[in-house]
């Protein structure tokens, strides 16, 4: 659960006026080796797909809202379903919103907004992927807000190139407006974590994005 006092989401004024999608941060507890609980967030691996620039990336599930959604929220839960099979209205429940990202569009400079959205997940693990998904990932909290887990990547732009913090496991790699999301998700949750690594770690497990 959130920690009291560790203030309110930011709301992007005239978010309504532009395109919006939405994300769902789903987070489960399983019991450890030793018996313990341990909390689990769950990430997608997107399809390796030719032109595609996020070819690859791990997000949270999620998408554009339609004209049929009646909110934001309800957006993250059909496109969670469409994308992986998870029914959070039977299965998930809501607990809490966070900050609005600024981003663009896809395939057009035109500003979009997106909204996280936070779900405990209490049903099965069986899943249905689409054609978006490669695999979904269960990460144990633990090793995402771990100091020594976080890194650098470098990413190739239109500006040149730039040096991103970002978290690895098992060969994936958490960077962008996912990190983002998730170093909000850890600080309102009480973790606390340092941003992209010591220098040490940056050299030795950097990657380049084109």
């Amino acid at each position: 659960m959130p920690l009291p006092g560790v203030g309110s989401p930011l709301k992007i004024p005239l978010r309504r006026r532009m395109a919006r999608a939405a994300v769902a941060i789903i987070y489960r507890d399983r019991a450890s080796a030793n018996d313990e609980s341990q909390r689990e967030l769950l990430f997608m691996e997107r399809a390796h797909r030719a032109g595609d620039p996020w070819s690859g990336d791990m997000s949270f599930p999620g998408g554009r809202m339609h004209g049929d959604d009646s909110t934001a929220r309800a957006a993250a839960e059909r496109e969670t379903f469409e994308e992986t099979g998870l029914d959070l209205a039977r299965h998930g429940s809501f607990e809490q919103r966070l900050s609005d990202r600024l981003t663009r569009q896809h395939h057009r400079w035109r500003p979009m907004v997106i909204t996280p959205y936070v779900y405990a997940w209490h049903g099965h693990d069986d899943v249905a992927l689409n054609h978006e998904v490669q695999s979904l990932v269960w990460i144990p909290l633990a090793h995402l807000a771990a100091p020594e887990q976080q890194s650098v990547m470098y990413w190739r732009s239109p500006l040149g190139r730039l040096r991103l913090p970002c978290c690895r496991y098992q060969g994936h790699c958490i960077w962008g407006l996912s990190y983002s999301m998730l170093r909000e998700y850890l600080k309102k949750n009480g973790h606390q974590s340092g941003v992209g690594g010591s220098r040490k770690a940056g050299r030795l497990s950097a990657i380049e994005k084109p």
